[in-house]
């Protein structure tokens, strides 16, 4: 447990420190140096392996620290999301955990929530249905409000055309 939390110690301190200005001040120090040293080794392929060495060994890493730092965020950011989600109580419970269904599965609830939008835009109001069923039943309202309108219209029209 203690070597856990070292390590857990370690990789947020070089999470910080690899992303802050003094980094990359040095890391573009060690570059000028190693440039300017150039002349010097007269450009061999030692001088060339060794940046390019370096380099490898610190890309390979930070992948890794990127990684888990990244892999940190997000499980809080989920943590939050799923926070949000239970504090309102309009709020669909069964999206919460969604992370871990397959990518076919996220693709089907993505298209099912533009749909939800497409008719949350069609309503003008963002706020008036939180549900795919509301949204159904409301758009299903609308059209039957519609075609009322239009039978309306079409009466009149024929009423028009029958005093004429």
């Amino acid at each position: 447990m203690k070597n856990k939390n070292f390590f857990e110690r370690f990789a947020n301190w070089a999470t910080k420190f690899t992303g802050s200005s003094g980094a990359f001040i040095a890391a573009t120090s060690i570059v000028i140096v190693w440039a300017v040293t150039g002349p010097v080794f007269d450009y061999s392929e030692t001088w060339q392996l060794v940046i390019n060495t370096g380099t490898t060994i610190i890309t390979f890493l930070m992948v890794f620290l990127i990684q888990k730092a990244q892999n940190k965020d997000s499980k809080a950011i989920q943590i939050k999301l799923n926070e949000l989600l239970a504090s309102n109580e309009k709020a669909s419970n069964r999206i919460v955990d969604i992370e871990d269904l397959t990518e076919k599965e996220l693709d089907q609830l993505h298209c099912f929530y533009e749909k939800l939008s497409d008719f949350a835009e069609e309503d003008g109001d963002i706020h008036q249905s939180h549900s795919i069923d509301a949204a159904h039943r409301n758009q299903d309202h609308k059209l039957e409000a519609f075609k009322k309108r239009h039978e309306e219209w079409l009466s009149k029209q024929n009423q028009k055309k029958e005093s004429k």
